[in-house]
């Protein structure tokens, strides 16, 4: 049985596409450094060298968004395309779990 068919991105510039992706990456990097959330140092270590390069990227794409006079996110659009891509679910490791019962 084939999973069920994501709903389509919306149309995007290329340079929003790197946005997503590169916020997307730098999420996933946060995810995995939360010390609520992990277990050894090492890949909490990795995950922030990697933050540093992720957060890079980002910068770079929003620094070409802003040169060529996008000056403006088209956050409903932008937010549709994280969701479709599962911005949601990624975030969501950023946070604190719930807080076990005593």
């Amino acid at each position: 049985m084939l999973p069920p068919e994501l709903p389509p991105l919306p149309a995007l510039t290329h340079a929003e596409s790197e946005l997503i992706d590169r916020y997307l990456e730098v999420i996933d990097q946060m995810g995995r450094i939360n010390p609520a959330r992990g277990t050894h140092t090492y890949g909490a270590l990795r995950a922030a060298q990697a933050l540093v390069a992720g957060a890079t990227a980002l910068r770079d794409a929003l620094t070409v968004m802003h040169t060529r006079g996008e000056s403006e996110l088209h956050a409903t659009t932008l937010a549709r395309a994280l969701r479709v891509l599962g911005g949601e679910r990624r975030a969501s490791r950023v946070t604190l779990p719930p807080e076990e019962p005593s």
